[in-house]
């Protein structure tokens, strides 16, 4: 995950010294890798030993090795294309304006999804997915939308999957979840009850949990054992769940490919899938 990225995520949770230490890395990460450690100190009002230990609590050995790690997160960050408009969807924008502004937020939300996430928490989901008995999927609103398309995409791998809308047949599949099952649980707040309570009994049953949210603290982090995480500006496009749900099926689609790519009998089950609807296409 993007350090810029994790700063933005803890911020609210951070003292007030540590915060505006994060706050001046966020807000000046070209500034900030050409300074020492005083001189960081200086700019914020704060020690060089408080310099010293922030960079410790986010686990560095020290500042230069924090440095380090923001100036790999500039090197990998993404800016928008030339042209591209980034911001808030006004009443007034004209037809142009709107779909540029759109378009923006959609490339900056994927583009900064594919940042937060790292190769090795990515392969870990893999390998639990591939291994597992049953997998389930949780998810209400938008992200429900999304687990369903997950689940058709599973379903042509020969997975076996548990998805239904009704909230109560999510929470009976869940009760009959065995160590052996995945649950994917699919919330960008985080905080979702109907989901919440469904991976609160997954968990219970010893089910591996693997959370698909936003990089706010939330309780459905606290009950996963791996987080996928996703990036949606929804601020910025409120009418409804928009960037984060492309968020969601970028990830999804991502995992289904890699699967695909790992699974040695894939484009066997694919072909016989396409063959089976081929009738249906007259």
């Amino acid at each position: 995950m993007s350090i810029l990225k994790l700063l933005e995520a803890k911020l609210g949770a951070m003292t007030q010294a540590d915060r505006q230490i994060a706050q001046y890395i966020i807000d000046h990460p070209d500034l900030m890798v050409n300074l020492s450690s005083a001189a960081l100190a200086q700019a914020t009002g704060r020690s060089q030993s408080s310099v010293v230990k922030f960079s410790q609590k986010l686990g560095y050995a020290g500042y230069q090795q924090l440095k380090l790690a923001v100036n790999k997160a500039k090197a990998i960050e993404w800016h928008a294309p030339g042209g591209v408009i980034h911001g808030t969807i006004e009443a007034s924008d004209s037809y142009m304006t709107i779909l540029q502004k759109l378009t923006g937020s959609k490339l900056l939300s994927m583009r900064e999804t594919s940042a937060a996430n790292s190769e090795h928490t990515i392969d870990l989901a893999l390998e639990a997915l591939a291994d597992a008995r049953r997998i389930q999927l949780a998810g209400v609103g938008a992200s429900s939308l999304v687990a369903r398309d997950f689940s058709y995409k599973l379903l042509k791998l020969g997975r076996s999957v548990l998805l239904d809308s009704d909230t109560h047949i999510q929470i009976s599949n869940a009760s009959a979840l065995t160590s052996a099952d995945v649950l994917i649980a699919l919330s960008h707040s985080g905080r979702s009850v109907e989901t919440l309570r469904i991976a609160e009994l997954a968990k219970a049953r010893g089910a591996t949990i693997i959370s698909v949210t936003g990089m706010q603290p939330n309780p459905l982090l606290d009950l996963a054992h791996l987080h996928l995480f996703t990036v949606g500006d929804e601020e910025r496009v409120r009418s409804s769940a928009i960037t984060s749900r492309d968020a969601q099926l970028m990830l999804t689609d991502m995992l289904f490919i890699l699967l695909l790519r790992r699974q040695s009998d894939a484009h066997d089950y694919i072909h016989r899938s396409e063959t089976a609807v081929t009738v249906l296409k007259v």
